[in-house]
């Protein structure tokens, strides 16, 4: 039986279950078999209004303390933990996210909250030594931190319960309000997180959850004039969008990446073969910081495809609820057609599959390209796809020079014994991240986290994040 989603505003849930009329209905379907999981209303004008209001209404009238906003946090955790199994199918069946992989997801976001409560307990400002300037050595001064205002929250698909996690979990945790507005093919997770904050004591009016379309629901959340701040995940063109809309408020944009790693000469080729194979096919390479691009000294390129490639054809690709699965589908079959041509595109330019290249319907095979190059889209843009392609360098200054080559820069790694060679990476690529002796996909939910150039602006990260959504405000005493 399809379950009935709704929405959340001022505490109360409201939607298809209550037999509202005049609105939207939005099927959401399995992507491994198109099952129909259930239905979600689309939010409409006064929804929208309504669930604004109450961010800003609560965030006025019924702040929380910190130890409060500790306490609602370290208990959402506890009972994600608690009913991890249960959220984990959800996310199995409607994200198309292998089971074991969805374990993880719910571990990593319950862990996120519980950073998150940590971080509540530790925002705090700094003396500043006024008394040091001329004329003021009779004053004293410090700075605080103060919440920003509601938070409007927009998150995707690949990461519905972790992405809304570290969302969430750092605007309660600074003393913020939230709208949050989850990918519509996947919302059943973000109600299920709703229902965990509301038993774990969070107020009404403090988290609110509509769904809807980014041209009618997203667009009426830009202009609202409520909200102090936006924290979105999605592509490159929505985020500009977003940016020339919300005019002077803030935004924390994290906006996807190409992500290369660099295997050089003196690199433990097994173990970089390994964690490339895992890291490129990953939920299907639907994820920003996926391998998509393989960079191979001249000298190992063979050894390491030798490897490689049989790694990658050991993943097994099937029904995600399967405890053997690898590889599931992607999320739509929309989505799995664009890779396939973007692939055979790439073949017809002269690109040489190693190993996959086939589809059948939201089902990619895990596939491997050589011989392409900078123009190629499977290599210059997104392809959130299992695909990675691999090219060969013969100096450590034209690899940077090839991960450089890109309109994105999120996360790169580097493997290699070398530590010049590795400090020589971390200061030149341009990214957000680099990291040592494994892939772009290593990510540990408490560091900072995003990109530079197309790949966004800001970091997540509970106490990053905090300090996006935060006021640094002044008090000076004159004594």
């Amino acid at each position: 039986m399809s379950e009935h989603g709704r929405m959340l505003i001022n505490g109360k849930w409201q939607g298809v279950a209550e037999g509202r009329s005049g609105t939207t209905i939005i099927e959401v379907r399995a992507p491994y078999d198109g099952r129909l999981i259930g239905v979600i209303s689309e939010a409409g004008i006064e929804d929208v209004s309504a669930a604004a209001a109450a961010a800003e209404t609560a965030f006025r009238n019924a702040r929380l303390s910190s130890h409060e906003r500790y306490e609602i946090l370290a208990n959402t955790s506890h009972l994600l933990n608690t009913q991890g199994e249960e959220i984990a199918r959800i996310l199995a069946e409607e994200a198309g996210k292998p089971i074991r992989d969805a374990r993880i997801e719910v571990s990593r976001a319950a862990q996120t909250f519980l950073i998150s409560a940590e971080e509540a307990k530790r925002i705090h400002g700094e003396g500043i030594p006024v008394e040091a300037s001329k004329g003021s050595g009779n004053r004293m001064a410090f700075t605080i931190r103060v919440p920003a205002g509601p938070v409007c929250a927009i998150s995707p698909f690949n990461f519905p319960l972790n992405l809304v996690a570290h969302k969430v979990g750092p605007a309660i945790a600074a003393g913020n309000t939230v709208v949050l507005k989850p990918s519509s093919l996947t919302p059943f997770s973000a109600i299920r997180l709703g229902e965990v904050m509301i038993k774990a004591g969070l107020p009404p009016g403090h988290l609110n959850i509509l769904f809807g379309s980014g041209k009618t629901v997203g667009e009426q959340l830009l202009t609202d004039p409520r909200f102090a701040l936006y924290t979105f995940t999605g592509s490159p063109s929505v985020g500009r969008h977003l940016r020339k809309t919300i005019g002077l408020r803030r935004a924390i944009l994290e906006l996807g990446s190409n992500s290369a790693t660099l295997v050089h000469r003196d690199a433990d080729i097994p173990k970089a073969a390994q964690a490339c194979a895992r890291a490129g096919f990953a939920y299907a390479g639907q994820v920003c910081i996926s391998l998509q691009r393989v960079l191979l000294h001249r000298e190992i390129a063979a050894n390491f495809l030798s490897l490689f490639v049989p790694a990658v054809e050991k993943l097994r690709l099937g029904n995600p609820i399967d405890e053997e699965t690898d590889v599931g589908p992607m999320i739509t079959e929309e989505a799995a057609i664009r890779a396939e041509e973007w692939i055979n595109e790439a073949i017809s330019k002269g690109a040489k599959p190693l190993t996959g290249g086939w589809r059948k319907g939201t089902m990619m095979a895990p596939t491997v390209l050589t011989h392409v190059d900078q123009g190629m889209k499977v290599v210059c843009h997104e392809v959130f796809a299992p695909v990675v392609t691999v090219q060969e360098y013969d100096t450590i200054e034209e690899a940077i020079g090839m991960v450089n080559d890109s309109e994105y820069g999120l996360q790169a790694g580097i493997f290699t014994s070398d530590i010049t060679t590795a400090f020589k990476v971390a200061r030149e690529a341009q990214v957000g991240g680099v990291m040592v002796n494994d892939t772009s996909m290593y990510r540990a939910d408490l560091m900072p986290y995003g990109g530079v150039k197309s790949s966004g602006i800001g970091r997540e990260g509970p106490r990053y994040a905090i300090e996006e959504m935060t006021d640094l405000k002044t008090i000076v005493l004159n004594l």
